[in-house]
């Protein structure tokens, strides 16, 4: 099938957006700054542009990571790379929703490839930093990608598309990460009960384990709901 096949089947289709669900804990206070941003934001600026910028900062916080033990100062700076993401990630959809320019496939496809691409970058840069075994930045990032293909999974069979996970949602995630930054530009290594260990180490196996416990949860849960409607 040709590319103007697919188009036009595509837009003859039509395509129901998945209801969006925002719960965390800044999630009030995150969704006013927004709004406030996109009235501000000028005409020549668009989604896209948001888009690249958000991604351009998740590869630059990548390459601090790794450079980050030859020059400590690039931790801190990782943590400007990472309120920038915050701004061109979030805003992106935002401002799309307030122009009312909306492309639903468009930008969930990008979006979200784009996301996987930058958790590569970022644990990537941690696993080069010294500051975190490799190990433990390779599970994180699977972790991460387990949880969001459950969350595509979920979007595509449930029609609901959850953005948070109990009560977090990427930018308590952002603010979290940026803390452990501070504290290993200070004290990479900790002895908690006499025992030394990389920071980072020790917050990393900590999410790991949340993680799964999430993932674990919203599959059971999921699963249930899925077998529940679609008795045989």
């Amino acid at each position: 099938m040709t590319n103007t096949a697919v188009i036009a089947q595509l837009r003859n289709n039509g395509f129901k957006d998945a209801k969006r669900v925002q719960a965390s804990i800044l999630s009030g206070l995150e969704k006013g700054v927004l709004t406030w941003l996109a009235k501000r934001m000028p005409a020549p600026v668009n989604p896209d542009h948001l888009t690249a910028i958000g991604f351009a900062a998740m590869i630059l916080a990548g390459v601090f990571y790794a450079s980050a033990p030859w020059w400590p100062a690039a931790l801190l700076l990782v943590n400007v790379l990472l309120a920038v993401n915050w701004f061109g990630d979030s805003m992106d959809g935002t401002l799309a929703r307030f122009r009312n320019k909306q492309r639903p496939r468009y930008g969930y496809y990008v979006d979200h490839i784009i996301d996987a691409l930058s958790a590569v970058f970022l644990f990537g840069g941690l696993a080069l930093s010294g500051l975190m075994s490799p190990p433990v930045a390779v599970g994180m990032l699977l972790c991460y990608l387990l949880l969001a293909i459950q969350s595509y999974l979920a979007t595509h069979s449930l029609g609901v598309f959850s953005i948070s996970w109990w009560k977090f949602s990427p930018t308590e995630m952002r603010i979290l990460l940026a803390l452990g930054n501070i504290v290993v530009y200070f004290k990479p290594v900790v002895a908690p009960a006499g025992w030394h260990v990389l920071f980072f180490d020790l917050a990393g196996v900590i999410s790991i384990v949340c993680m799964l416990a999430v993932l674990a949860v919203s599959v059971v849960r999921n699963t249930i709901l899925l077998y529940r409607t679609e008795r045989v």
